[in-house]
């Protein structure tokens, strides 16, 4: 693409590795869940429609409920030993993931051992997809600069959306053709094996390696006598276990997350449930409906990540986020009178296009933590909202709409709509406060108060 012209070969190529790695990642997570309505039937006991609804959301929450205990440990890694090491590591713990539950024995055959085992997978994959997509975009953050960076960032989640996309093309050629289930994930885990070995190409970032080559020689220093020197360059650099994290940075930071989870669920899983139960649609016809909707994600993503080469990202997902909020209020009233599934997934279409995510202002956010916290903390907050918001939600809903129909929504949607913009709002105070509004002028600062 043009706007990636002026960018270094090995800038290029970093792009197209991280690219290629998080589609795999994202192809392999998403597998099961797209593909929910067939795997949960042959893993878990057969219920009535009230413990079904609670089984499904226990399958989906499995995959994001450990995630803070991942976050703690790929920031570790991420932050001390290197990016590179942490986005090679996680690719293979999907591959690794995928060949189990290619080889995993039904519900039929080995009973609730099954459920078990099941589970257990999800929550590897959910691990190692924490650590794939913020490791991406912390490396390119760190080796891209504005405005070369914001697309190029945004592109990680083109490359989710994408994922997700052939996921459900996927599962639609399988309840299609009736082919066996377990070929997808042999084919996911040959795939994510691929991605493991083309990421060992990939070198340490620039922004890493110059702090810790400034922290040897801070170190040699120390061993010179030389303290006061040492003391003041520490100082400067922030270094490692001094370091601190502004907190209304990390909660802005925290809410603006939040938000995309219930996006997530509201047009895949939510409206799902709706075409089968109300609608009457079949398992495959419902995988359809949720592959055209995710076509619309994709390009979604690609559009504004495109759009932030000239414009400034934090413009970008205020606007949508603004865009998005009255639509909201008055959804539960456009799904009490929905009466088609064509009407359904206009309702999904403009949620998913309009949603509400960190993408592509991600690099501003990243930016704001210094570089020796900045794996650990932004890993943790992403696993921690999506583990928090993803059982809120898929665990709300289930009680929420029966108690209150379609108008149980609202309980969840108002308190996200609000967060998320005042996040927006508290980095574009940031932003302001630097001088770096623009998305043509510099880097943000790093943030260590």
């Amino acid at each position: 693409m043009a706007l990636f012209v002026h960018l270094k070969r090995e800038q290029k190529e970093a792009i197209g590795l991280l690219q290629v790695g998080t589609f795999l990642e994202y192809f392999d997570l998403m597998i099961y869940v797209h593909m929910a309505v067939l795997l949960n039937d042959l893993f878990f006991p057969k219920t009535d429609a009230h413990t079904a609804a609670l089984l499904s959301a226990f399958a989906f929450c499995s995959t994001f409920v450990l995630r803070p205990f991942g976050a703690l440990l790929f920031g570790y890694i991420g932050d001390n030993i290197g990016r590179k090491t942490t986005v090679v590591l996680t690719t293979m713990m999907m591959s690794l993931s995928c060949i189990v539950m290619a080889n995993i024995p039904t519900y039929e055959q080995i009973g609730i051992t099954a459920a078990w085992a099941v589970t257990l997978c999800r929550i590897v994959q959910g691990l190692s997809s924490m650590g794939e997509i913020v490791g991406a975009e912390i490396y390119l953050t760190e080796l891209i600069k504005p405005p070369a960076q914001y697309p190029a960032v945004g592109l990680m989640s083109c490359s989710s959306a994408f994922g997700t996309m052939m996921a459900l093309a996927v599962a639609m050629i399988v309840f299609s053709l009736q082919l066996e289930w377990r070929l997808v994930f042999w084919f996911g885990a040959s795939i994510a094996l691929i991605g493991t070995i083309a990421r060992t190409r990939l070198r340490e970032t620039p922004e890493f390696v110059d702090m810790k080559r400034r922290i040897r020689k801070a170190i040699a220093r120390s061993r010179k006598s030389e303290a006061s020197q040492t003391e003041e360059f520490l100082k400067k650099t922030n270094f490692i276990g001094k370091e601190k994290v502004n907190r209304t940075v990390s909660t802005a930071f925290s809410l603006v997350y939040s938000a995309w989870p219930f996006c997530f669920y509201f047009c895949y899983v939510h409206c799902g449930g709706i075409l089968k139960h109300d609608f009457g649609y079949s398992s495959e016809a419902v995988i359809k409906q949720n592959f055209i909707v995710s076509i619309i994600q994709c390009v979604s993503y690609l559009f504004f990540a495109l759009l932030s080469y000239r414009v400034c990202p934090l413009k970008i997902i205020k606007v949508k986020a603004l865009i998005l909020a009255p639509f909201l209020l008055i959804c539960p009233y456009l799904l009490i009178n929905c009466k088609t599934g064509l009407h359904l997934m206009m309702i999904q279409s403009f949620v998913i296009f309009f949603s509400m995510t960190a993408a592509p202002a991600m690099p501003i956010f990243i930016k704001n933590f210094p570089i020796f916290r900045r794996f650990t903390y932004t890993s943790f907050i992403y696993a921690l909202t999506r583990a928090s918001m993803y059982v809120v939600t898929s665990f709300g809903l289930v009680y929420l709409t029966e108690s209150l129909g379609h108008w149980g929504l609202l309980v969840i949607m108002f308190p996200v709509v609000i967060g998320f913009l005042w996040g927006v709002r508290h980095f574009e105070k940031l932003e302001q406060r630097s001088g770096d509004l623009s998305v043509l002028k510099s880097s943000p600062p790093i943030a260590a108060a």
